[in-house]
């Protein structure tokens, strides 16, 4: 029986940038052909005597009725988050719904670091000429301000910070906010965390970034829940997720793409990015509970799947544990790299839009699986029709979340 969630959430609207495509239908092609853009990362800011590994956004397609202006004013992160809200925006016929019963939380934090870095090299010698707007742009909340003003939200607005897993904490958090009233719908973003050559190093002096062993082959480095995995590897994202309840949608003839039927957040109580076991149980076994499932019912998992040593062994752990090794399994990741504070947002949109093709995307680079007795999905798509599915998402510091969707 479900815990509390009388009224099943819809998702009713997705928005997505990805480095294989912008918007749901190019974005569905390449992720069912397993296409990729994985290479040493050219964008401004991110290499310094270096050759990261990621997946950027080839070209961004903004729609022309932001004005130019306005756009040389804010970051890329803002101009893909406003890119991305709009696709959702339409799709949801949120211009039919009253402002004020609007709301929308921005997954991520310290999500602008490399337009900062540039912006603090060009100005190192004359700060005193700095334009007065770095005193909102700095801010994770100016993608807030920004897409607010934009599409006239008057509801609220915030951002939350979760590590890899805020994506899916917006999403979480939006669908709270729907539940208890606060508003009758609510966005979730998975903002685009714009990594600098100060964070990749980071990364990769912690051991989490993938190191050089593929660094002539950028096509072979990104590779979960395989046994040459070496760390994660970047890539450029931001999701959009509209939710509402059912009467909202019916009230606008929207046919939803799924229902967001349970959820779970769980801390580790440990500052370190290793991960716990302890903890993803528990944010699976509240999420199903929450749905009112059990394991046998899930016919799909999208795993968090990092490339990890550590990580994907305990997350394969975990879903044994939870009944969960029977599923479909694949690695969104292996196909558009790891976007940190957008990937839990954009892997919920992920599994949404094979839900409604009938069809799980493949997973590259799953040369010699760390265990072959999982159900996993190779090189080719595989025909499925989901009925219930678990999309995972962790953070460092200790977060632990899980969604639990239904056809």
């Amino acid at each position: 029986m479900k815990n509390y969630n009388q009224e099943d959430i819809l998702v009713t609207g997705v928005g997505i940038t990805s480095s294989i495509g912008q918007g749901k239908a190019a974005f569905t092609d390449a992720l069912l052909s397993g296409s990729h853009a994985f290479g040493i990362m050219s964008r401004p800011g991110r290499q310094k005597d270096s050759a990261f590994l990621g997946a950027e956004i080839d070209s961004l397609a903004i729609p022309e009725l932001f004005p130019k202006r306005f756009l040389r004013s804010i970051s890329f992160s803002g101009q893909v988050a406003l890119t991305t809200l709009y696709e959702a925006w339409q799709e949801a016929k949120l211009e039919e719904v009253d402002p004020k019963r609007i709301g929308l939380i921005i997954g991520g934090s310290n999500i602008q670091q490399r337009e900062q870095v540039l912006i603090h090299d060009d100005y190192k010698d004359k700060h005193q000429f700095l334009s007065p707007t770095y005193a909102m742009s700095f801010m994770d909340t100016d993608l807030c301000g920004v897409c607010t003003e934009k599409f006239d939200i008057k509801g609220f607005a915030y951002s939350i910070g979760g590590a890899s897993a805020s994506g899916q904490l917006a999403v979480i958090q939006a669908a709270e906010a729907v539940r208890s009233g606060q508003v009758d719908v609510c966005i979730a973003i998975g903002g685009l965390m714009d990594l600098s050559y100060w964070e990749c190093q980071g990364f990769r002096s912690i051991g989490a970034m993938g190191s050089d062993r593929f660094a002539t082959r950028p096509d072979l480095a990104c590779r979960p829940f395989d046994r040459d995995r070496n760390g994660f590897i970047y890539g450029e994202s931001c999701g959009a997720v509209v939710m509402e309840k059912e009467r909202s949608a019916k009230m606008r003839s929207i046919n939803p793409y799924a229902h967001l039927q349970g959820w779970g957040i769980c801390m580790d109580g440990n500052r370190n990015p290793n991960p716990s076991m302890e903890g993803e149980i528990n944010a699976i076994g509240t999420a199903l509970k929450i749905a009112g499932k059990s394991a046998v019912d899930i016919d799909y998992v999208n795993p968090h799947g990092t490339g990890s040593g550590i990580g994907d062994e305990i997350e394969l752990q975990t879903l044994r544990a939870c009944g969960l090794d029977h599923t479909y399994i694949n690695t969104t990741k292996s196909i558009l790299g790891h976007g940190l504070s957008a990937a839990g947002a954009v892997e919920i949109i992920a599994t949404v839009l094979q839900m409604k093709a009938g069809k799980l995307h493949p997973s590259r680079n799953m040369d010699n699986p760390m265990d072959d007795s999982f159900n996993w999905v190779h090189d080719n798509y595989t025909s499925h029709k989901i009925r219930n599915a678990i999309s995972l998402s962790l953070g460092f510091g200790g977060i632990n979340t899980a969604v639990c969707l239904g056809s």
